[in-house]
């Protein structure tokens, strides 16, 4: 029994592609069928050439095949044979891919920087404002405030730690190094 999945292509002479073509404009998707059959590996190595990635090529073969489809009445036989206007669609989809990834590469290699370099200068001077600021807010804190930050924040030490080292009683030293947080934020935000 035959795969059902292949499709048998009966061993006749060529078909006639005009007359296909002419059934297909009316709709006949059995005259589609065949005309794929009989234009498909030609629509397909025209394109591989063009566009040189197999996989563009199946596309652009599908894009033919799907326009032939949409405007196979507008084809005239006066000016021409089927299989010349099914290849010259073919000629022109597959520029028109090349085209269109070559303004994409264009594009991607005119986009945004990898890596955006920084000003080094700049950011030195930036930093060394920053720093400025941060030890001219601190000096606005009272003496007790500023030791529990610096113990804290500077030296890594726990409240529990800062209470010893300073001798005093835990609350007041949480209570003081919240304060003193507060002011240095609203100092640093009054800066900006």
């Amino acid at each position: 029994m035959p795969d059902p999945a292949l499709r048998l292509v009966p061993a006749q002479g060529p078909a006639d592609i005009d007359s296909l073509l002419g059934r297909v404009a009316r709709g006949d998707s059995a005259a589609f069928e065949s005309l794929y059959d009989e234009l498909s590996s030609a629509v397909f190595g025209l394109a591989r050439r063009v566009v040189r990635d197999p996989a563009r090529a199946e596309d652009v073969t599908q894009e033919v095949f799907l326009e032939v489809w949409r405007k196979a009445a507008r084809f005239d036989s006066d000016r021409g044979k089927a299989r010349t206007w099914v290849m010259t669609i073919a000629h022109r989809r597959a520029v028109d891919a090349v085209r269109r990834s070559e303004s994409q590469r264009r594009q991607d290699h005119h986009g945004a920087p990898d890596e955006v370099e920084h000003d080094q200068p700049g950011d030195a001077l930036i930093q060394t404002e920053e720093h400025g600021a941060v030890r001219g807010c601190l000096e606005t804190l009272t003496e007790l405030q500023l030791e529990s930050v610096r113990l804290a924040y500077f030296n890594g030490y726990t409240y529990n730690e800062v209470a010893v080292l300073l001798d005093k009683p835990l609350p007041t030293v949480k209570t003081r190094m919240r304060d003193g947080l507060i002011r240095l934020r609203d100092c640093l935000e009054g800066q900006r």
